[in-house]
C-alpha cells in the first residue's frame, strides 16, 4: 500500500523524534535537554503576558531576546552560585572537620562501643582518615569531577540551544519546509509534556514538604525534641525536592544527620519516617503526575522501572516526561 505524502512526512518526523529522544540518554545529554526545555518552557510562559501590551512582530522577538537572556543569565548565575558555594566548603577541609567534630562527639555516647571504636579520637586523625580514602579513591574522584564538569557544560549548552531556538520560533517567517513544522509539532508536544511534568513535580516537593514540616515542627517538638535548624531543613527538603529522585535522598540525608546529631533514636525515629512515608509517597507521586499526563499510576510506574532498567538513574528522570509525550502523541493521533 503507497502512503500519502503526509503519511509519509508523519512517520519520518516520528523517527526523528524518536531517534532524537534516544540519544539523549544513549550519549548521557539528559541534563542539555532538561536545561533547554526549562528555558524554552518559561520564555513562552512569560512573553505572552508582555507582548500584550508591545504589538508586532519585532517587538515580540524583541521580547522573546530579553526573557531568553534574562532566564539564561539568572540560570547561570545559579549554577555558578551553586558551584561556588561546593567548592568554598570543599575547599576549606578545616572548617569541615572542626564541625563534624562536636557531632562525632556527641555520638560518642550514643553509638554502639563496635562503631565508636572506628570514629577519629580529633581533627587531625579525621584529617588523615579523609585524606587516605582520598588518595585511595583518587581515580574515582577524578572521574566524579570531570563528570560533574560536562554536566555544567550540558547544562550550559543546554540553556543557550532552548533560548535560541525560542528565538527562532518567535522569528517572522521563521518556520521551514513541511518536515520542519511537522517537527515543530513534535517538539511543541515535548515542551508541554516537560511543562505537565514540571508542574507535577511541585506538587510532589510540596507535599514532602508538608509531611517533612508536620514531623519536624510538630511531632518531635510533642515529644521534646527540638531538631536543629528545622526550619531551614524543610525549605531544603522544598527545594531539594524539585530535583527528581536525588533531591529526596538529599533531604533524607540532612535530616539523618541532624537527627544524628540530637541523639541515635531521635536519627533512627527520623530515618523510619522517611522510610514510611516515602514509600508511601512513591505511589502518591506516580498518582499525582499520572494525574497530570491522565496516565494511570502503574502505567507510570511500569515505565520508571523499564527507563531504570535501561538508562539507569538517567532513565527514572527522563520516565516521566517521555511517557507524557508518547501519550500526548497517541492523543493526538486519537489511538486512546
Amino acid at each position: 500500500m503507497d502512503l500519502s505524502f503526509d503519511q509519509r512526512l508523519r512517520i519520518a518526523s516520528h523517527l526523528l523524534t524518536a531517534l532524537a529522544l534516544f540519544l539523549m540518554l544513549y550519549l548521557h545529554l539528559l541534563p542539555a535537554l532538561l536545561a533547554g526545555l526549562l528555558v524554552y518552557a518559561l520564555v513562552n510562559a512569560l512573553a505572552p503576558p508582555l507582548q500584550r501590551h508591545l504589538p508586532g512582530a519585532r517587538a515580540h522577538w524583541l521580547i522573546v531576546a530579553l526573557l531568553s537572556a534574562v532566564v539564561v543569565g539568572l540560570l547561570t548565575l545559579a549554577i555558578i552560585a551553586g558551584v561556588g558555594f561546593l567548592r568554598s566548603e570543599l575547599g576549606n577541609p578545616s572548617a569541615v572537620f572542626e564541625r563534624l567534630m562536636p557531632l562525632i562527639d556527641r555520638a560518642r555516647g550514643q553509638l554502639p562501643q563496635i562503631v565508636v571504636d572506628h570514629l577519629p579520637d580529633s581533627i587531625d586523625d579525621f584529617r588523615a582518615v579523609a585524606v587516605e580514602w582520598a588518595r585511595e579513591h583518587a581515580s574515582q574522584l577524578q572521574l566524579a569531577g570531570k563528570t560533574a564538569a560536562r554536566v555544567i557544560v550540558h547544562l550550559l549548552i543546554g540553556m543557550v540551544l532552548g533560548a535560541m531556538v525560542a528565538l527562532y520560533n518567535a522569528r517572522p517567517n521563521g518556520r521551514g519546509g513541511p518536515l520542519a513544522e511537522d517537527l515543530t509539532s513534535r517538539c511543541t508536544n515535548l515542551v508541554g509534556s516537560f511543562h505537565d511534568i514540571v508542574f507535577a513535580q511541585v506538587k510532589i516537593s510540596a507535599l514532602n514538604t508538608f509531611f517533612t514540616a508536620i514531623f519536624l515542627l510538630v511531632v518531635l517538638p510533642l515529644f521534646g525534641v527540638s531538631l536543629p535548624l528545622a526550619k531551614t531543613l524543610v525549605v531544603a527538603t522544598f527545594v531539594a525536592g524539585l530535583l527528581p529522585v536525588v533531591g529526596n535522598l538529599i533531604s533524607n540525608t540532612l535530616i539523618f544527620i541532624a537527627g544524628l546529631s540530637v541523639s541515635l533514636g531521635v536519627a533512627i525515629a527520623a530515618l523510619v519516617f522517611l522510610i514510611v512515608i516515602h514509600k508511601l509517597e512513591y505511589f502518591l507521586n506516580a498518582r499525582i503526575v499520572g494525574t497530570q499526563i491522565r496516565a494511570r499510576a502503574w502505567e507510570l510506574l511500569i515505565a520508571m522501572l523499564l527507563m531504570e532498567s535501561a538508562f539507569g538513574a538517567a532513565g527514572l528522570i527522563a520516565a516521566p516526561i517521555y511517557y507524557a509525550y508518547l501519550k500526548r502523541e497517541l492523543t493526538a493521533a486519537k489511538l486512546i
